[in-house]
């Protein structure tokens, strides 16, 4: 290893370690303020804005992002476009979180006065309650000061992972506070490989239509069900709405193929359960969608009755709502 190597290797262990001791020092400092923001964020009727300037603006990007990922509706405002314009999109109503490691930067402070106008409610994230920005926030969470990671102690590093932890913190307070569900962040991550690991069948399978026949229905009632609903089958069910039975479009063509004339006559006017599947593969509701896939591909169909965990159909998923949620199926099916 060469002397450079080496040498960037000891600054990287160094600002690793001077970053992760900034959060640290932290903790020592997080009292009842930190509650006291999570109480008013967590009363907010309007939009968090967050508001930085400069690294620690981007820092409040992402945070806003969080938020907004995590049940709490949030956007970012930079200071700057807020005093040509956009301080127009706070109201009343909004909570407005600003951080600035010295709580004097003067674009955040030139905002103040036309944020207490409105009459939003400010948090601050800066290094003390005595700073002009902590003076003039509802909740100040002090962070202390602040020794950076850079070797000149100037350029925004420990700070801004102090304030992103923070804003971190308190996005997963507020969840906690309103008991968001994964089901809950499947809604808003409907995208990527994240938003369907979270997917279930309920969320994927066609809700408005629900093809079932009681057992008592005869073949040509299962098909005209079936053909109306156009979702590949119709569900036979006991009187409880339970799975009974199946039958496909696959089974319904080889009946009409197999008979002809009067014969075909009698097949249509007897009972479904003639025909039916008797041992149908049904899919419980909340199965995650990638199983669901998995179950198709092996089986292998085009779709499955969708049921309750007592057995009660409430509608079917089919391959084609599977793809179009994103996921990749293949199946040589009926």
């Amino acid at each position: 290893m060469s002397g450079s190597e080496g040498d960037d290797l000891a600054v990287a262990s160094e600002v690793l370690r001077r970053e992760a001791q900034a959060i640290l020092d932290l903790l020592p400092q997080i009292d009842g303020t930190f509650s006291q923001a999570v109480d008013l964020l967590a009363a907010c009727e309007g939009k968090v804005i967050v508001t930085a300037v400069g690294k620690s603006g981007h820092v409040a990007s992402k945070i806003a992002a969080t938020m907004a990922s995590t049940g709490t509706p949030a956007f970012f405002v930079h200071p700057t476009e807020a005093l040509h314009g956009d301080l127009g999109m706070i109201r009343a109503r909004d909570v407005v979180l600003a951080m600035s490691h010295s709580g004097a930067t003067a674009e955040l402070l030139a905002i103040l006065p036309v944020i207490q106008k409105i009459g939003a409610k400010v948090i601050a994230i800066c290094a003390g309650r005595t700073t002009p920005l902590g003076r003039a926030a509802q909740v100040c969470i002090a962070t202390g000061a602040i020794e950076e990671a850079d070797t000149l102690n100037l350029a925004p590093t420990a700070s801004t992972t102090v304030f992103l932890a923070l804003g971190d913190a308190l996005a997963v307070a507020l969840l906690r506070r309103r008991g968001f569900r994964p089901e809950d962040f499947a809604l808003f991550h409907p995208g990527g490989k994240l938003g369907k690991a979270l997917l279930r069948v309920r969320d994927i399978m066609s809700k408005t239509k629900n093809p079932t026949v009681p057992a008592a229905a005869s073949v040509q009632e299962a098909i005209v069900i079936s053909k109306e609903a156009n979702l590949g089958g119709v569900s036979v069910v006991d009187a409880e709405g339970r799975l009974a039975g199946f039958v496909s479009d696959g089974d319904i063509g080889r009946i009409l193929q197999r008979h002809r004339g009067e014969a075909l006559l009698a097949v249509m006017e007897g009972p479904v359960t003639a025909v039916m599947n008797p041992r149908p593969l049904g899919i419980d509701a909340d199965t995650p969608g990638e199983k669901a896939v998995a179950v198709m591909e092996e089986r292998p169909t085009y779709v499955l009755p969708v049921l309750e965990r007592d057995g009660r159909v409430i509608g079917m998923v089919r391959m084609h709502d599977l793809i179009r949620a994103g996921f990749t199926c293949r199946v040589d099916g009926e």
